[in-house]
């Protein structure tokens, strides 16, 4: 059985979940997100297995994308505008950056249309912390 720790350790004040729970907590993240790493490593191979969504404005597009990123600001996903991608797409989607909640409006409509989505954590700003390559329009 856990105790509990006194509140002035703030860390562990709530003690670690056990690790049947951290396992299925993580599993279930990787699920929902991925990295900028790990979509840079795969857009590298010139055979990605996603679609990554820009879902900025098109001026920050413009200003500045990850490359091989189209552009749809979340609030254009519909249906009539995904009509060109196959069904089973999956979609990796980012934003400005962790300050930004434009790639979980996205992903959210993505996946209210039944569209596999993950979210790029970090965003832009992510990418340009990994000292990754933009492209302008």
């Amino acid at each position: 059985m856990a105790t509990t720790v006194p509140s002035r350790f703030p860390v562990t004040e709530h003690p670690p979940a056990d690790s049947v729970e951290a396992v299925a907590h993580f599993e279930s993240l990787l699920r929902f997100e991925t990295d900028c790493w790990d979509v840079h490593e795969e857009l590298a191979t010139g055979a990605p297995t996603f679609l990554l969504l820009d879902v900025r404005g098109p001026d920050g597009f413009a200003a500045g994308h990850v490359p091989g990123a189209r552009n749809l600001p979340h609030g254009k996903i519909t249906e009539r505008n995904l009509a060109g991608f196959p069904a089973g797409t999956t979609f990796v989607v980012y934003c400005n950056g962790p300050h930004c909640n434009g790639a979980d409006r996205g992903a959210l409509r993505l996946a209210r249309l039944g569209r596999p989505v993950k979210k790029m954590i970090g965003g832009i700003e992510g990418w340009r912390d990994e000292g990754f390559e933009f492209a302008t329009a």
